[in-house]
């Protein structure tokens, strides 16, 4: 092995900003949007076409990702091309995970990372031959993961066609024989949210105050919810301690409360298996019925720009518990609930497996990546 500096193997180029980029995949010539903390959505153009390394360039998270398909990186992150044929792309980004990006900091207002500093960080370089036996072993894990990735996509996407097909189109099952008046079947009914189902509030415990922290009870804040995947919600980000809940404003909230985000960031739904407690950007909501839980989730999904259109702020919007309350939903047949709820339980017990297996390969992937890298383990 010999030591380089990056500098002399690779090439950081600046992104450039994009217009109107998808949250969901166009399915024709997709092409990923790269970040400064990775993936934020979809486009038809590539802005490069050969795979290559993202690394983040501006904000309090910079990170390392790798894209073997043509791709899109905007001007928060930089695109990295190899400049030696000693080094396999794929070998340095997964070498590339080892280094704190992070530290390369110019300490300005918008923390950022300089290419001069990136250039001088050294890394020691096996022969071609390792290098390309490394990362085939270690792409593997991430294969299956990008592959369960894109099957619980397209598990949730199911789901919302169902739910657009069942109740936005009204082809049902029977829908032939059900009148429909004034645009709803007879025998639904139009009800306020407050009648269907509890709206609960989060809180956060003093900060200032370590008792209350790194306890046993999970306590989700939004970028736990806007930084997921999926619905699925298996972990958070922080927990706080019984004395954190019982002092404070935080609620405990039962598995399977619809988590929704209503402020800043409004409109971002998740599910957990497990009680939790949430920060106030959340309206919890619990409904009064089991068979009504999967559709209101559906239904309050299909209508994020409603909700955020009933947000309100000054500072960022918020939609309040009472304004949310006072929304109307339109509520189906018991029947016809009981049958979506079966298919999309099913749907979200089969996401949580997935993603339960995503994070055991990320686990295993992780535990011999430094191994791998240190030639602790032979290739």
């Amino acid at each position: 092995m010999k030591a380089v500096k990056l500098g002399q193997v690779c090439q950081l180029h600046y992104g450039k900003a994009i217009q109107g980029y998808q949250d969901n995949d166009p399915k024709e010539s997709p092409i990923r949007v790269y970040g400064t903390n990775g993936p934020i959505g979809w486009t038809k153009t590539a802005l490069i076409e050969q795979p290559t390394i993202i690394v983040g360039r501006k904000g309090a998270y910079r990170g390392v990702h790798f894209s073997k398909r043509p791709s899109w990186t905007i001007d928060t992150a930089y695109f990295l091309t190899a400049t030696s044929n000693d080094i396999d792309l794929e070998w340095l980004y997964y070498r590339l995970l080892l280094v704190d990006i992070n530290r390369m900091d110019t300490g300005a207002a918008i923390p950022s990372t300089k290419r001069e500093d990136f250039y001088a960080a050294k890394v020691h370089i096996p022969s071609r031959g390792s290098q390309i036996r490394i990362a085939s072993i270690l792409s593997a894990y991430d294969d299956l993961i990008d592959n369960n990735r894109r099957r619980i996509q397209l598990l949730e996407q199911a789901a919302r066609l169902l739910y657009k097909e069942w109740f936005v189109h009204l082809r049902f099952p029977g829908h032939e024989h059900v009148q429909i008046k004034d645009g709803v079947p007879v025998g639904w009914y139009i009800k306020k949210i407050t009648k269907v189902c509890e709206t609960v509030g989060g809180g956060t415990p003093s900060t200032r105050i370590s008792e209350y922290w790194d306890g046993d009870i999970p306590w989700v804040v939004p970028s736990d919810v806007t930084k997921s995947d999926s619905l699925v919600l298996l972990d958070t980000e922080r927990k706080i301690t019984e004395k954190g809940l019982r002092e404070s404003s935080a609620k405990i909230v039962p598995s399977e409360t619809i988590l929704m985000t209503s402020r800043a960031s409004v409109g971002f739904f998740a599910l957990t298996d497990f009680e939790v407690c949430t920060n106030q950007g959340f309206i919890n909501i619990i409904p009064y019925k089991d068979e009504l839980r999967m559709y209101l989730l559906f239904n309050l999904m299909s209508r994020v720009a409603e909700i955020r259109s009933n947000a309100k702020g000054t500072t960022y919007p918020e939609i309040s518990k009472g304004r949310f309350r006072e929304m109307d939903v339109v509520v189906p047949s018991k029947t016809l609930l009981s049958q979506f709820s079966k298919v999309s339980t099913d749907v979200i017990r089969q996401v949580r497996c997935l993603k339960r297996s995503i994070l055991k390969l990320e686990s295993a992937r992780d535990l011999l990546l430094p191994r791998l890298m240190n030639r602790e383990v032979t290739t």
